[in-house]
């Protein structure tokens, strides 16, 4: 039976609906399938970009981090030089302070002399020559002339042997020291230093860890005293 135009139109508008059926159907799976890769690439760039994130502030966290411990070093570092400092000043005001007293010493003709007995004999003991020579400060000539006087018999009884000593009356120590004498052999290659600030040198800095303990307690990090 043939069909007629009614039918065919009808049979046409059928597989349209179909067709456009399936096509909407496809469209939604497609919508569907690109919503679900955009959600994941969206997911996945976020994702980096947050790992990024947290990595940049974490870089950021320890680089202040290390700013901090690199200043409070140098913070502590400049604390322990002005405590340094401190105690070089305190001890250098206390060696000034002695140099001052041992001037005052020179001062009194007494004691003076003691003092210079003292310190020739002590010259002679560690030339051990027989011919020395000693400069002292012009004004102090006549008390070390005497100091040698009663030091020369004392030094030949003790070593039994005898010496000569010449004052150098050309060449005297500053006036600006505070005393004592310079000691030197017959052709001036030993000396023995005996002014009394190389001796305040000298026992100030065989002294120098006793008076540190004395001025800023023990030092709890110091090992070996010597």
């Amino acid at each position: 039976m043939a069909l007629t135009v009614a039918d065919v139109q009808k049979q046409i508008k059928h597989m349209m609906a179909f067709i456009e059926q399936e096509a909407n159907e496809k469209v939604e799976e497609i919508d569907a399938k690109a919503e679900e890769e955009f959600n994941i690439e969206k997911g996945r760039l976020v994702q980096t970009q947050r790992v990024k994130i947290m990595e940049h502030y974490e870089k950021k966290e320890k680089q202040i981090d290390q700013h901090k411990k690199i200043q409070m070093s140098n913070l502590m570092n400049q604390a322990r030089l002005k405590v340094l400092k401190a105690r070089d000043d305190m001890i250098t005001d206390l060696l000034h302070e002695a140099r001052q007293r041992l001037a005052e010493v020179a001062k009194d003709p007494a004691r003076y002399s003691v003092l210079l007995e003292g310190l020739v004999l002590q010259g002679f003991y560690q030339l051990l020559e027989p011919k020395v020579t000693i400069r002292c400060r012009e004004q102090d000539v006549e008390l070390v002339q005497a100091a040698v006087n009663k030091s020369i018999p004392i030094y030949q009884e003790a070593v039994k042997r005898s010496i000569t000593v010449r004052i150098d009356q050309e060449r005297f120590l500053s006036s600006n020291i505070c005393g004592g004498i310079e000691m030197y052999n017959d052709n001036g290659k030993i000396k023995v230093l005996n002014t009394l600030e190389s001796r305040l040198e000298l026992m100030a800095q065989q002294m120098m860890p006793e008076i540190r303990v004395k001025l800023f307690g023990a030092n709890p990090n110091r090992k070996f005293m010597d």
